[in-house]
């Protein structure tokens, strides 16, 4: 046992492979592969050097499949949003995985998705979702436009037919990144099924894009949505993948259309409802620069001129574009116009309100005012003449109107003087002729501070007039005519067109100078508030005021920050205060306020009157002057100069040019150093010398020692900037002679990406310090703008037919694009495509940004470059094919389709292929069999006749090589005069009449010209995807029930074959006795029938021997019949005897197991006795 244990062990042990090599290096030292290295270098030199080569390349083949061509990189600072196009077959989950990726980005929900949602995922990049229809068309647009594919799969059901669809459009036109999804797997119960199932989807997935492309799972739904862990895994990878550019995108520019708008005349529209009509769409530019008046191809419509192009604010901005503050207040994370989504979009032509906007948080009460004020915009019907002839202003809901000819009276308006004996100053009250409760204080400064009088109910209708005109003057916004209502004389206006009016108005209507240091105090604290106060600030006032009424307020500082809102009308604050909040007052930062700069009087003075006549006049005080006065925005009103003085030149002394300067631009320094160089000079022409006066030698000897000092600092630095110049003099030296002569490890894509990045840099910094107006002119509509373009003379179904969830595509055209010619192109059959194509039949070709169908001819180029033309396309192969179509640069691929109606169970794709050739066709030729007839023959020579019908035809083929049937070749020599057409020729052999005589001949065949342009969006809505141009000749047949009346040679006939006859063989006698006696015919004579003579007669027996057989077979048949009975039986026995033996043998073998297991349990005791004595053996020893 103890030898067995140790072998167990040492089997154990490592004695080949990675270990067992370290552990005998470890034992031999770490110089034994040196030295052996050292000792045989022959044998770890290279054994094959083809095996070597081999390695190398497959090494450099793997790291050069990694390598792609370096571009320029085009995208500008901010890049337009990535366009994800979400595809799938039908209800695989397409509008749910974009709501759960929406609501996971924005936290919001979308409930319908209708067109391109732009949503922001991060600081620097925006997300377009947007949702591909099973229409083939839209399925072919979006291929082109699209960025990221999120493939949706039904693992429940396995691929469709449109994913590889798509897939194979995407190949064509640009491989974009794309991103499987798998849904519907909760379907599956059994885990083994699932992963199976996942594990066939992906390797076939990996099949069609690439190995190891991603693919998500959606394992299952929660309440209607996928799982938020998963959408947010899904999210992340969408958030930081990268975009490779793709060719055409990046040479072309295009818009996906996110918002129409139709601006024709109503009027036209009305009188002419098929007019052609002018339409502005908007979107992001993407691609590369846009210019004003090109020309653009709208997919699904046709090509179009743009009339005008101009950039809007970006209505979905990034984050670090904007202020903090405004991102706070402003900051749109979804906008979706189509879907309803965008909030209000001011335009050139008009304003779109969307309400409720999705991120101004308002109660109920508070969206009420703004959006009847809003309703009352958008339901102008009539003409602004018409609504003034017969208006009323209300200046709020539930107030009096005012017609015009109220507005006439209010010319001769009365006035009742009110005194306050809290303020101590005198208030007019405005009296109407209809004696209603309406009053208005005399300027917006006095209803600030306003308190309560005798009728409350008069004093609230007061405050809540004047606030409003109040905050009219002092909102910020667009300028609007302000409305006041006072007494003024009859010359002066009722509504003040600026606020200088006013001012200079309410001055000749106040009273004393009390009331102007008032004024002059409350526009900076009512800025102050207006700016300061936050949304939470204003409902709490408004709440105070509402409680308070009309009671007085506790102190003078409540009354300078919240005596303006008191009992504010909740209408009137929700307009105003959020169009202050909106837009800063201009005037104000710009030229503060006019009363800024005028000293405060003391409260509590009253004015001085001389009899009750009089009043002592105040022009210091008075607001006109302060408004002629001079602006505060650029020098102190009271900031004056004494130019006489002193001190005030010598403070602006070194403005000039002979003002103390730097050193070496000071202009006393620069005369000294002139003084110094040209001191002493002689006039040449006079002969006079000048030299330098004594003044000035003196004061050159005070100013040595400081000039000494100067002077050093100067050689210094000039020291300094003379080695740096050295230095950089020495580095780019080296630089230049290590680039020649050190390769290092740069290779030529280094220096190609090194390039292009540099090329990129400077493109940047080329137009960077431009505003945008001024560098559209230059370079274009650049990249991420987002463009209204204005487009004319749009057929109305493009309107009237507009469905949202169709995607509208504007795809620019260069210069030569808009042209059309004869296009070369290389064409395959689609390998799953169950059809051959024929030549002549119509296609529809998605080529560049179009789809338009046309009629292809196919060839093919022999050896001698005839091209060949085809009848059907060849089945693995390419071929040419020559169409007439718009221009296209070569190397752009296509695709091509025989229908794009409906949907069909098979592989809708017919072929695919490249342009080869631009605006260049080519001959294509198709053989020409001309049969003729000879009918007289002279040796070699003949006459034949049918192949031409004049002498005219003839003489063009002289020449021409022709031959017979039975293959003798010949030529044509000259036209003979009779019968019209015949001709000589001569031939190698002599003909038989017989003989048919043919000219082979290749005849030029032209190309049709037919552009026709898929106009599916035209369609009614419902019928887009029913689109049906030019049928082929095939379909009209079948349409029409029109049939081919057969040719009767070309008809199955049934084979009659008669039986052939053959004559016996014979041999003349001479050579039958010549012949061997083998080969000698045999003369036998057959047999015939046998003689009746020859034939056996038939015996015939006694009935005694006929009861003796009988009785025979009796005994012969009982016998034959126990003889298999008896046998029967023997096998039954026999058959029980092997199963009592097969049960013997059974317990038999039972028995000895159970012997066995005893004698091995016996055995087993004994062996484990004997081990443990053995044990305790060898503890003892």
């Amino acid at each position: 046992m103890d030898g067995k244990v140790k072998k167990q062990r040492k089997h154990q042990q490592k004695h080949s492979g990675p270990k067992a090599e370290k552990k005998k290096l470890r034992k031999q030292g770490p110089s034994t592969e040196e030295d052996e290295r050292r000792r045989n270098p022959k044998a770890f030199s290279v054994q094959s050097a083809v095996r070597m080569a081999k390695t190398f390349h497959r090494a450099q083949d793997i790291k050069a499949k990694k390598h792609h061509i370096p571009l320029v990189d085009r995208t500008p600072l901010e890049p337009p949003p990535v366009v994800i196009v979400v595809m799938g077959p039908p209800k695989v989950g397409k509008t749910t995985l974009i709501r759960c990726l929406i609501k996971n980005f924005t936290r919001q929900k979308l409930a319908d998705i209708c067109g391109p949602v732009t949503i922001v995922s991060g600081k620097k990049r925006r997300l377009t979702f947007i949702e591909c229809t099973n229409d083939i068309n839209t399925m072919i647009d979006l291929a082109k436009v699209a960025d990221l594919v999120l493939m949706l799969i039904d693992a429940s059901f396995g691929f469709e037919m449109e994913t590889f669809e798509f897939l194979n459009i995407c190949q064509v036109h640009g491989f974009p990144r794309i991103m499987g999804v798998l849904t519907h797997l909760d379907a599956f119960k059994n885990n083994k099924t699932l992963r199976k199932t996942k594990k066939n989807l992906k390797h076939r997935f990996w099949t069609e894009v690439y190995q190891g492309a991603k693919l998500f799972y959606l394992s299952g739904m929660v309440y209607g949505e996928y799982q938020t862990q998963e959408v947010k895994n899904l999210g992340r990878f969408i958030s930081v993948m990268k975009f490779r550019p793709l060719v055409w995108q990046t040479s072309h520019p295009y818009v996906l259309v996110d918002r129409m708008e139709d601006l024709t005349d109503p009027e036209k529209v009305r009188t002419e409802p098929k007019c052609d009509r002018t339409v502005s769409l908007y979107g992001y530019l993407r691609g590369t620069y846009l210019k004003n008046k090109s020309h653009i191809h709208i997919a699904g419509v046709g090509d179009y001129q743009v009339s005008e192009v101009n950039f809007l604010p970006d209505p979905c901005s990034l984050p670090d574009t904007q202020k903090k503050r405004a991102l706070n207040e402003k900051e749109r994370l979804l906008y979706a116009p189509m879907a309803g989504v965008g909030g209000v979009v001011y335009d050139k032509d008009a304003v779109y309100v969307d309400l409720p906007a999705s991120h101004v948080k308002q109660q109920q009460e508070e969206v009420r005012p703004t959006t009847e004020l809003v309703q009352s915009l958008l339901d102008t019907h009539a003409t602004l003449d018409a609504k003034m002839a017969a208006s009323k202003v209300s200046l709020f809901s539930g107030s009096a109107t005012l017609n015009s000819d109220e507005l006439v009276e209010h010319e001769r308006l009365q006035e009742e003087t009110v005194w306050d004996q809290q303020n101590g100053r005198s208030r007019r009250k405005v009296v109407f002729n209809d004696s209603q409760d309406q009053a208005s204080g005399s300027s917006e400064e006095e209803d600030e501070e306003e308190d309560k009088e005798q009728d409350e109910e008069q004093d609230e209708d007061d405050d809540h007039l004047n606030r409003f005109l109040r905050q009219t003057r002092e909102g910020s916004g667009p300028p609007h005519k302000k409305q006041k209502v006072e007494q003024p004389p009859s010359e002066l206006p009722v509504f003040a067109d600026s606020e200088d009016e006013l001012e200079k108005s309410e001055e000749d209507s106040e009273k004393d100078s009390e009331e102007d240091s008032e004024e002059e105090e409350d526009p900076g604290e009512e800025g102050d508030s207006e700016e300061e106060e936050d949304p939470d600030e204003e409902e709490d006032s408004e709440e105070e005021d509402k409680e308070e009424g009309s009671e007085e307020e506790g102190s003078e500082e409540e009354q300078g920050a919240l005596c303006w809102k008191e009992s504010l009308q909740q209408k009137a604050s929700e307009a105003f205060l959020r169009q202050q909040e909106a837009a800063p007052n201009l005037r104000k930062l710009v030229y503060g306020t006019v009363v800024e700069a005028a000293g405060v009087q003391n409260e509590n003075e009253e004015d001085e009157e001389l009899g009750g006549l009089f009043r002592v006049s105040r022009p210091q005080n008075n607001k006109r002057l302060q408004a002629d006065a001079l602006d505060c925005s650029r020098f102190h009103p009271n900031g004056t100069h004494d130019w006489d003085s002193q001190e005030v030149l010598d403070s602006i002394r070194d403005c000039f040019v002979t003002g103390k300067w730097e050193h070496s631009e000071d202009a006393a320094t620069l005369l000294k150093e002139d003084d110094e160089l040209y001191g002493d000079f002689e006039d040449l022409e006079t002969g006079e010398v000048h030299k330098k006066q004594n003044v000035e030698d003196q004061e050159q000897m005070e100013s040595n020692s400081e000039a000494e000092n100067e002077e050093q600092l100067l050689v210094q630095t000039d020291e300094e900037e003379q080695r740096k110049k050295r230095l950089e003099k020495k580095r780019r030296l080296k630089e230049r002679f290590d680039s020649e002569y050190d390769d290092g490890e740069a290779t030529y894509l280094d220096d190609l990406k090194e390039e292009m990045q540099k090329q990129a840099e400077l493109n940047r910094a080329e137009f960077e310090t431009m505003d945008d107006e001024t560098r559209v002119q230059y370079e274009g509509f650049r990249p991420g703008m987002y463009v209204r373009l204005e487009i004319s003379s749009l057929p109305c179904e493009f309107v009237t037919n507009f469905d949202p969830h169709y995607a509208i595509i504007l795809g620019g055209l260069s210069s030569s694009e808009g042209n059309v010619g004869y296009l070369q192109m290389r064409l395959k059959k689609h390998r799953w495509y169950d059809r051959i194509l024929k030549t002549r039949d119509p296609l529809i070709l998605s080529l560049g940004w179009r789809r338009f169908q046309t009629i292809p001819l196919y060839h093919i180029e022999d050896h001698n470059g005839r091209h060949r033309l085809l009848k059907y396309t060849p089945q693995h192969m390419h071929c040419g094919a020559s169409i007439w179509g718009p221009v296209t640069p070569q190397g752009t691929g296509f695709l091509a389709l025989q229908s794009v109606a409906g949907t069909k169970a098979n592989f809708r794709i017919a072929a695919t292929g490249v342009i080869l050739d631009v605006d260049k066709s080519v001959t294509i030729v198709k053989k020409l069999k001309l049969l003729g007839y000879p009918y007289k023959i002279f040796k070699n020579t003949c006459f034949v006749k049918g192949m031409f019908n004049t002498v005219l035809e003839v003489a063009k083929f002289e020449g021409a090589s022709i031959r017979s049937v039975s293959g003798v070749r010949g030529q044509i020599k000259k036209a003979l005069s009779t019968p019209p057409g015949a001709f000589r020729a001569t031939f190698e052999d002599r003909l038989l009449m017989s003989d048919i005589v043919f000219l082979r001949s290749w005849y030029p065949v032209t190309v049709p010209q037919l552009y026709n342009a898929v106009t599916n969006l035209l369609l009614p809505v419902g019928q887009k995807d029913s689109w049906a141009g030019m049928r082929t000749l095939g379909q009209l047949k079948h349409d029409l029930g029109i049939r081919n009346k057969p040719n009767t040679d070309s008809l199955y006939k049934p084979v009659l074959r008669a039986p052939r006859l053959f004559n016996k063989l014979h041999i003349p006698k001479e050579l039958q006795k010549a012949l061997p006696f083998k080969s000698k015919p045999k003369q036998q004579v057959p047999k015939g029938k046998t003689p009746r003579d020859l034939q056996r007669p038939g015996v015939i027996r006694e009935p005694h021997e006929r009861k003796v057989m009988a009785l025979l077979q009796a005994l012969g048949t009982i016998h034959n019949y126990k003889t298999k009975k008896a046998k029967t039986v023997k096998h039954a026995k026999h058959k029980e005897f092997l199963q009592q033996k097969n049960q013997q043998e059974e317990a038999k073998s039972k028995r000895q197991r159970e012997l066995r297991k005893k004698l091995y349990k016996a055995m087993g005791q004994t062996e484990k006795k004997t081990a443990r004595s053995s044990l305790k053996g060898n503890t003892e020893d």
